[in-house]
């Protein structure tokens, strides 16, 4: 009897898990990639959004149970629990947001390591900044955000070395109004730009005729007088090399942070839209400098983990 051709194949069955809302930025990059491979009649696709972390580890097994070969999701708080139900389902492929390393046989990391991004990010900010005064509003002083924040911090001081910042943490990864305020207080300062790591800052920024740079997605179209720029990632390139592994039978414990980089188009910074012409002509012929310097491997962004301070 004849192979089944490849269309009647079983697809992949592939399921993530959320602590947060989809729409949340950083998880929002997952879910998007995935929903691509869907689109394609790649994979079969399910998630459970706002998982609790207490739940998590139930919600893993069940995926697992339920004859998912590929689980993705974000374990920063859950990561002994995650790690003990990737051991116990050794069939199965985990790719996990993690601040941990690989874990064989089948755990694998992935990271948002879009710091080169952040950097071209902060030369506009520091170029485009009048009282040379930029607040920022982070949800967690973790690794993940503070690599951000420094990288930001230094590309503006290339374009303004002596730029003020002032830094905030709201402990949370969702919560827009907080957010806002947080950043109320930066403009009441003199903050005249905004680093919108959270959703909630641009906000206060359009109210108060400020200006902003996001952060993992371009939020222009929402506030096309605020939004200067923004460093974006881009999870496709991650997500279909581990589904192609997967279908491959060579998934294994590996690092997938290195995908998030530039060069594998898993970051960018979005072009300037509307603020085409209203950026300085010096500072635009600067941050392209950099980043062919970057995509060239003859520059590379400083890793600063350390938890960023007012100055």
């Amino acid at each position: 009897m004849s192979a089944l051709p490849a269309q009647a194949q079983a697809k992949l069955k592939v399921a993530a898990i959320y602590t947060v809302p989809v729409e949340q930025q950083w998880v929002s990059r997952i879910h998007k990639a995935l929903s691509a491979a869907k689109a394609r009649g790649e994979i079969d696709y399910v998630f459970s959004e706002n998982t609790a972390n207490a739940d998590y580890e139930r919600v893993m097994r069940q995926y697992a149970e339920s004859g998912n070969t590929l689980i993705l999701g974000e374990v920063f708080g859950v990561e002994a629990a995650a790690r003990k139900v990737a051991k116990d389902y050794p069939k199965v492929n985990f790719l996990m947001g993690s601040s941990g390393k690989p874990q064989a046989p089948n755990f694998s990391v992935f990271d948002n390591y879009i710091q080169e991004p952040a950097y071209l990010s902060g030369m506009i900010a520091g170029g485009v900044s009048k009282s040379g005064h930029i607040g920022m509003v982070g949800g967690y002083p973790i690794p993940e955000v503070n690599r951000l924040m420094h990288a930001f911090m230094a590309g503006a001081k290339e374009t303004n070395p002596k730029v003020k910042f002032t830094v905030s943490f709201i402990g949370s990864w969702f919560d827009p109004p907080k957010a806002k305020e947080a950043a109320f207080a930066m403009i009441d300062k003199g903050a005249d730009v905004l680093y919108a790591e959270r959703f909630g800052v641009s906000d206060a920024a359009k109210e108060k005729g400020k200006l902003a740079i996001g952060n993992v997605i371009n939020t222009q179209p929402q506030y096309p007088d605020t939004v200067v720029s923004s460093a974006l990632w881009n999870m496709e390139p991650t997500v279909d090399t581990a589904i192609k592994k997967v279908k491959a039978g060579q998934f294994k414990g590996e690092d997938y942070g290195p995908y998030s980089m530039m060069k594998h188009k898993g970051s960018e910074l979005s072009p300037l839209g509307t603020f085409e012409g209203k950026v300085p002509a010096e500072v635009v012929a600067k941050v392209k400098a950099k980043e062919a310097a970057i995509l060239s491997g003859g520059f590379k962004v400083p890793v600063v983990e350390t938890e960023p301070k007012s100055n």
